[in-house]
């Protein structure tokens, strides 16, 4: 049997010298340690060895197997050498290098990053939700009447199900809501859907990020306080901010927010950023009726609630006339902000 192991290294060690290609030398390799191999053959012809040379014969294996994969590994390494010089023959090494072009996050990223940042500082935390909602979570736990346009399929992407693409992230405080009693402190930044005509101003998809506080005695100055501190971090100490009334279904009072706009070149003007309001008794109520509790009685608990589009805001911040640009990957449009 020694003779035959050192036959077989041998013959091994002269087969992978040979090989020429990676092909050839997997196969050196298969015939000697495969399962069928040469040398895993003899190697389970060990239990047949008498016990006084078990160990002779022992050593003399381990040494070819270790002898036939050092080779090997020499060879591959051999071989790739080969290959790589290869593979640069013909390329001229003084030919001026590529310039690496440094690549930067999506302004709707930045903005983002920035809305989120400012609004964890003041000490709410994030929360997520379904964009596939169904009408309660969307519509009827936020006190919309049947008839109320947003629930008509003009308006509102419907299933066959009967579920829908969320209109808002205002179910993700629904949601919220539900898990936990007050307080309560979140955003809901994300994806909401709308059949609006795309334009220079509108998409069918956009990004908005949306905010709930609800606890004991929170009042409309703390709604107020929030969101001026909140724009002025976002497009500077001067920026001007007046609330006008409005009307949403689940929040009363309701305001929408306008910022005053300076453009170079452009007389200064107030432009929508945001809707806010106290939020309706009758959203708390409805709460505690699903809840089965009164964790959110309206006579010992307030709250209020904004929401606002991302997209908006980034058109506003750098000066971007079409909300389209946003979502074409045009890179000598996505460069400026590299």
């Amino acid at each position: 049997m020694k003779e035959q192991i050192e036959a077989i290294q041998a013959e091994a060690l002269a087969r992978i010298e040979a090989a020429t290609e990676p092909r050839a030398l997997e196969d050196a390799r298969v015939a000697v340690l495969g399962k069928k191999g040469t040398l895993t053959e003899v190697s389970a012809g060990m239990r047949d060895v008498p016990k006084e040379d078990k160990a002779l014969i022992g050593a003399l294996l381990n040494t070819a197997r270790t002898a036939i994969t050092t080779a090997l590994e020499t060879k591959q390494s051999a071989l790739q050498e080969v290959a790589d010089r290869k593979a640069l023959e013909g390329i001229d090494l003084t030919l001026p290098g590529r310039a690496v072009h440094h690549g930067s996050l999506h302004p709707l990223t930045i903005l983002r990053h920035q809305a989120i940042s400012i609004l964890r500082r003041m000490g709410f935390a994030l929360a997520e939700g379904p964009e596939i909602e169904d009408e309660f979570h969307c519509f009827d736990a936020l006190n919309t009447p049947a008839d109320h346009p947003a629930r008509n399929e003009k308006d509102t992407f419907y299933f066959d199900s009967g579920k829908l693409l969320r209109t808002h992230t205002s179910s993700v405080q629904i949601r919220t809501m539900e898990a936990q009693p007050p307080p309560v402190r979140i955003i809901a930044p994300g994806s909401a859907y709308r059949r609006d005509e795309i334009d220079a101003t509108h998409l069918s998809v956009f990004n908005q990020l949306e905010g709930l506080y609800v606890d004991r005695d929170v009042s409309l100055g703390d709604l107020k306080g929030t969101l001026e501190y909140f724009f002025r971090e976002l497009f500077g100490s001067e920026t001007e901010v007046r609330f006008r009334p409005h009307f949403f279904p689940f929040t009363e009072p309701s305001f929408e927010i306008d910022v005053k706009l300076h453009a170079k070149g452009q007389a200064p003007r107030w432009i929508e950023v945001a809707g806010c309001g106290m939020v309706d008794p009758a959203v708390f109520t409805s709460l505690n009726a699903g809840r089965k509790d009164d964790a959110y009685n309206p006579d010992k608990v307030t709250g209020f609630a904004f929401g606002m589009g991302l997209d908006r805001l980034a058109m506003i911040r750098w000066g971007i006339k079409d909300i389209r640009l946003l979502i074409e990957n045009d890179t000598r449009f996505l460069k400026q902000f590299a």
